[in-house]
């Protein structure tokens, strides 16, 4: 007994006599914890997994930062992260703001409206896409477009915070001069912008102009296509120049009003995930509406900013209906993202998947090249018949081809400063 106590004695001492200061334990911050969770997911769940470049995840801050170095940047232009505040924000269409986009109008070198929200308060006060913008709080903004001056733009009509005031001196498509002082303000955004019917020489005819596809889109797509269908449509004209894309639900719901009911269960969209993830892969078939269409021919109405869910609508129904597409080459986005939820901090969007119609038949990465280039006319309001991308997708209608006037070359894409929020370009939301 007395051998054990001396040996433990001197163990003890041994110890004492060694003892080390051990630095306190700092527990990860959220953001050192959302990127160790990215960083496992990016190797488990994105599409190029294997192509990624390598890095050690500790040299990076936070997800941002470490999805940037990830990311498999030869193809990969879309993947994204954001708060998981922003995410349920967007979903729901809510914003702050004064509701609109402005571009520059190459040819005058002015500013315009180019898209503009019925619940913006400028809206109610009369002002409507084509107007012009001569000075926004006293600058003249058209240098800063020219210039494509992010940081400059910001600083002039200021954060994106209620009650923000901004003063707009317009010019009216009458030639006359309109001074509005306009507060920003927190509103949801209508996503069908305009619904309305054409009367054609090739017969009645639906036009449709499409925001962005999101959740709340269901109900005002039905509104849409209830008008189309109780108007005996032939023919439809979808504007999808500024839709970046969104829910593959909501796009699958919108393809099959067009797609009619002669599609129902039959597939519009085919998924396939990175070789660890085959067993996510799926079909989106054409689901059951309410007032389905019978058309003839689809015209898409696109522009760089047609991307992603606005492609898969385009490509999707290539299969089913005799689509023509109007105005520049897409975007060219064929892949999509599975959002990946991180407790209530963080949303991460890497690419996950490809999309592919059901002739199997995808890669649009260089974008879908229209029947004929046509500038976006950002001079004229949606429903004129003059602006130059409907004008033209009304003549083929009546024609059965494009004009021959104007030269048929790829053009500069309009430079637009957009207060809408980043959308969720074809997300599929699973829970990960």
């Amino acid at each position: 007994m007395k051998k054990s106590i001396i040996i433990l004695f001197i163990t003890i001492l041994g110890f004492s006599s060694c003892k080390k200061e051990v630095p306190a334990f700092v527990p990860p911050t959220i953001d050192e914890q959302a990127r160790d969770y990215l960083y496992n997911a990016m190797n488990e769940v994105y599409l190029w997994y294997n192509l990624m470049p390598v890095v050690v995840k500790t040299d990076y801050a936070d997800p941002y930062k470490l999805l940037d170095a990830m990311e498999y940047k030869t193809i990969d232009r879309w993947s994204f992260v954001e708060t998981y505040d922003q995410f349920v924000a967007q979903n729901q269409g809510s914003f702050v703001g004064h509701g609109i986009s402005m571009g520059l109008d190459s040819i005058s070198n002015t500013v315009r409206i180019a898209q503009i929200y019925e619940k913006s308060p400028l809206y109610s006060k009369g002002v409507r896409r084509g107007w012009t913008v001569k000075r926004l709080n006293g600058t003249d903004p058209a240098p800063i477009f020219a210039a494509r001056d992010w940081t400059a733009y910001n600083q002039l009509i200021g954060a994106p915070q209620a009650g923000i005031t901004n003063t707009f001196l317009f010019q009216t498509p009458a030639g006359k001069d309109s001074t509005i002082s306009t507060v920003k303000s927190a509103f949801t955004l209508n996503t069908v912008i305009l619904a309305d019917t054409l009367h054609l020489k090739s017969g009645i005819t639906g036009h449709l102009v499409f925001d962005q596809f999101i959740p709340p889109s269901n109900h005002e797509l039905d509104s849409a296509f209830t008008f189309f269908k109780q108007n005996n449509i032939k023919d439809l004209i979808v504007d999808l120049r500024y839709n970046g894309g969104g829910d593959l639900n909501v796009l699958t719901n919108m393809a099959s009003y067009v797609a009619g009911s002669a599609k129902y269960n039959t597939p519009f969209l085919k998924l396939t995930y990175n070789d660890k993830n085959a067993s996510y892969n799926q079909t989106f078939n054409f689901s059951l509406v309410s007032s389905p269409l019978s058309i003839t021919k689809l015209m898409v109405i696109t522009t760089r900013g047609t991307a992603s869910a606005s492609e898969d609508f385009i490509n999707g129904l290539k299969t089913s209906l005799d689509v023509r597409t109007i105005g520049s080459t897409t975007n060219g986005k064929p892949v999509g993202m599975s959002g990946i939820k991180y407790k209530t901090n963080y949303m991460f969007f890497p690419i996950t998947f490809t999309v592919v119609n059901s002739a199997g038949n995808g890669d649009f990465y260089n974008g879908i090249v229209p029947e004929k280039f046509v500038p976006d006319d950002i001079t004229r309001d949606w429903g004129d018949r003059n602006e130059a991308c409907l004008k033209e997708a009304i003549y083929y209608l009546e024609h059965g081809a494009v004009s021959v006037k104007g030269l048929n070359v790829e053009h500069q894409t309009s430079v637009l400063f957009t207060e809408k929020p980043d959308k969720i370009n074809n997300a599929y939301i699973l829970n990960k």
